[in-house]
């Protein structure tokens, strides 16, 4: 497999270990211990303690952004383009999601989560016209002139 195809597999790994780890947590203890019914838990009103709404909010950008690095991906597979440039970026990609929902879930600090946002916005256009940075500097196979 490929790094961009490892990274996407990293990026829906990070994805359900962030609902586990914090949406799961937070309501099956309120669950479990019988604080609150489970049918309190309404899709369309997020209520409760302000990491724990921070943490759906950065769960749910994760699932909005999963599908676009997944086609990017997919793209690059298809297309047969590869290379340092897709791999390095793929990796930023993943690293900074990751970085940006640690930052978002346990501060209140804005500029820390300023710093979190710009680092993801900034990849992503990159990641947009990676397939054509990478067409322009694929290397050419040189073919045996000499038999």
């Amino acid at each position: 497999m490929t790094v961009p195809i490892w990274m996407l597999l990293g990026f829906a790994a990070w994805t359900v270990c962030l609902l586990l780890f914090t949406v799961g947590i937070y309501r099956w203890s309120r669950i479990l211990t019988g604080r609150v019914p489970i049918r309190d838990f309404l899709a369309d009103k997020v209520e409760g303690e302000e990491w724990y709404r921070r943490a759906m909010r950065a769960h749910a950008n994760c699932v909005e952004n999963l599908p676009v690095f997944g086609v990017i991906v997919f793209a690059l597979f298809v297309s047969n383009v590869g290379g340092a440039t897709a791999n390095y970026l793929s990796i930023g990609i993943l690293a900074s999601r990751v970085i940006q929902s640690l930052i978002h879930v346990p501060t209140h600090n804005m500029q820390l989560k300023s710093f979190g946002y710009r680092l993801t916005r900034t990849w992503r256009p990159v990641t947009r016209i990676a397939p054509a940075i990478q067409a322009l500097v694929k290397p050419r196979r040189l073919t045996r002139w000499y038999v």
